[in-house]
């Protein structure tokens, strides 16, 4: 099924111009854009993969990730095929970027609502692939999801003020992957400009959308303490001190399987740059049983949540997201999604 696109400006040429991602696509009719996903039909942009849903599954919330953001609650995670980046070392490089036709599932988007519902989800994430890539089938299942069931972004960020227009009214929170900087973007995602990605990580803040920070350290490409401390100074100094960032094990894939996995002690240096720079809640990613999975109140230091892989052990947090031992407050947000044999008052 194809609609028309939300973002979008018709030339009198006969191409028209994408509006949901920085590049800006320019189409002439018959052709797609970048992403592949967006095609110039009689002047009309049309979205190809609207209610075609490449993957659905029941994923816990922190496989984002998103730690906090509704702790120990299960998501409706879902995908469309197509991408606006090109990262060579994609995990998903099959639905996102290696494929030759819009396939999916059908799903419409009160088909998505009711699944959540019935396989006892407290929220959609919009993930595996780009959302905004697929913004108004998201766009349109947010809202029917709304308020009852949270909807969550798993995002690279690239996209327009407009996109994100489309959405931020609907939007509980977003994991935003900040990879590294303007080289790395350029030689390792295809994307000439980093700048806009700053722009909507500014924006989320904004707007006030829980926002949390994925950085992927790759051996040898953006591991060093500059590089580092660049990226975790710049959240600091602009997303605030309570922004959780978790620094992700890189395993090899798709286009970069000669790379060596990123050494443990080369995360927890990361975490401790972060540290260093004022971050109160910094993680390591994909290293199971690392203590960094669990969260700790950043003034008594207190264990608040115990997490082993992405289950929830131990939930020490009063109503209100305060510490159970200092009542400091704490940024964890969605708290009416909370399952709620996790409180213990």
């Amino acid at each position: 099924m194809s609609v028309e696109t939300a973002v979008y400006e018709k030339l009198s040429c006969g191409s028209t111009i994408c509006g949901v991602c920085p590049r800006k696509c320019v189409i002439k009719e018959g052709e797609r854009g970048f992403c592949g996903v967006r095609e110039n039909q009689d002047g009309k942009l049309m979205s190809l993969v609207y209610g075609k849903a490449v993957s659905s599954n029941i994923d816990p919330i922190e496989k984002k990730p998103l730690f906090h953001f509704a702790p120990g609650s299960r998501a409706l995670s879902v995908a469309t095929v197509g991408c606006n980046l090109r990262c060579d070392f994609c995990q998903n490089f099959r639905i996102s970027q290696d494929w030759t036709e819009i396939s999916g599932r059908d799903l419409s988007p009160d088909d998505l609502v009711e699944k959540a519902n019935k396989r006892g989800c407290s929220g959609i994430a919009y993930t595996y692939t780009e959302p905004t890539i697929f913004l108004e089938y998201a766009r349109d299942t947010m809202k029917r999801a709304s308020p009852e069931l949270y909807n969550i972004f798993v995002s690279n960020g690239y996209m327009t003020k407009e996109a994100l227009d489309e959405v931020s009214d609907f939007l509980d929170g977003i994991n935003v992957d900040l990879k590294g900087g303007e080289e790395f973007y350029r030689k390792h995602c295809g994307v000439p400009d980093m700048e806009p990605i700053y722009t909507i990580l500014g924006e989320l803040s904004d707007r006030d959308i829980h926002t949390e920070v994925t950085n992927l350290i790759i051996p040898g490409v953006n591991d060093t303490d500059d590089e580092i401390r660049k990226r975790v100074r710049w959240i600091k100094e602009n997303m605030g001190s309570d922004t959780p960032v978790h620094f992700s094990r890189f395993h090899p894939d798709f286009k970069m399987l000669d790379s060596k996995p990123t050494p443990v002690e080369t995360l927890e240096r990361a975490m401790d740059i972060g540290k260093e720079e004022g971050l109160n809640y910094v993680y390591c990613g994909n290293v199971p049983g690392h203590r960094s999975e669990s969260t700790y109140c950043p003034n008594c230091n207190s264990l608040l949540v115990k997490r082993v892989g992405f289950r929830v052990e131990e939930f020490n947090l009063k109503r209100g997201m305060k510490c159970h031992e200092c009542d400091e407050d704490i940024n964890i947000r969605g708290e009416k999604f909370i399952p709620e044999k996790l409180f213990k008052d």
